[in-house]
């Protein structure tokens, strides 16, 4: 499976297509469009990122902390190909999307 980065990545391939929800509904990825299946339900959650080394400074009265957003989805190439759960991160006010992790199945 070529969808496997050891560490999250960011590359220039990788692109989300999303509802006017946010709603991750298909990923690009080394040439490849996996479609969020959507007869699964898709995880969503915020965490703050509060590391020091991160170079960057939030908003007064924010508490210095970056959110940073997640997705778990269940994506297929195809009708008929297997399942995979891929987990998705973007860091606000960021647009852009990293591979969190790769895994097959639920």
């Amino acid at each position: 499976m070529t969808l496997a980065p050891v560490a999250p990545t960011q590359t220039h391939d990788l692109q989300v297509r999303t509802d006017p929800a946010g709603k991750p509904l298909a990923i690009r990825h080394d040439g490849r469009i996996w479609v969020v299946d959507p007869g699964t339900e898709s995880q969503h959650w915020f965490e703050s990122d509060s590391r020091q080394d991160t170079g960057r400074t939030a908003a007064v009265g924010s508490g210095g902390l970056v959110s940073v957003e997640y997705w778990r989805v269940q994506v297929r190439l195809g009708s008929n190909s297997p399942l995979r759960t891929v987990t998705l991160r973007r860091e606000q006010p960021s647009p852009g999307w990293f591979l969190e992790h790769v895994s097959d199945g639920s």
